[in-house]
């Protein structure tokens, strides 16, 4: 499995996506007990795989003011993953299954990591959370 840098498409993407994704969930996020008002949702530590036989993908964390998410979505705008119930992504530290996301005309596959972030204070700290993940993730 090769890893590279996302392009600067990729970036823009990633970040359309967690814009997106806070403008159609706020208002359920903010009804969540365990809502966190210090978080935002922003997409963080991706890294671009590719495998021989696969499409290329944009794997990494989506925070949000509830919950640490694994994210995996197509890397090229005009390639598309299977769309699937469930999807079985590959990282060197094992296989992990996702499922199918989908709001708008966008869609990805996540997988929710951790679930209640309210103690931590800041997006500085929900950053380096989803580095430690993101580093454990593709050790092998």
């Amino acid at each position: 499995m090769l890893t590279e840098t996302p392009t600067g498409d990729n970036y823009a993407t990633l970040a359309d996506m967690a814009r997106e994704y806070r403008d159609t969930h706020i208002v359920e996020l903010k009804r969540q007990a365990h809502y966190n008002p210090c978080l935002g949702v922003d997409a963080l530590c991706f890294q671009r795989l590719s495998a021989a036989d696969d499409e290329p993908l944009l794997v990494g964390a989506l925070i949000t003011p509830c919950a640490l998410w694994l994210v995996a979505l197509a890397a090229d705008a005009d390639t598309h993953l299977r769309q699937e119930d469930d999807y079985r992504l590959s990282l060197p530290s094992g296989d992990y299954r996702l499922t199918y996301h989908a709001f708008g005309e966008r869609w990805w596959y996540q997988r929710c990591v951790l679930d209640d972030l309210a103690e931590l204070d800041s997006m500085e700290d929900a950053a380096r959370l989803a580095q430690q993940l993101m580093a454990r993730l593709m050790e092998a």
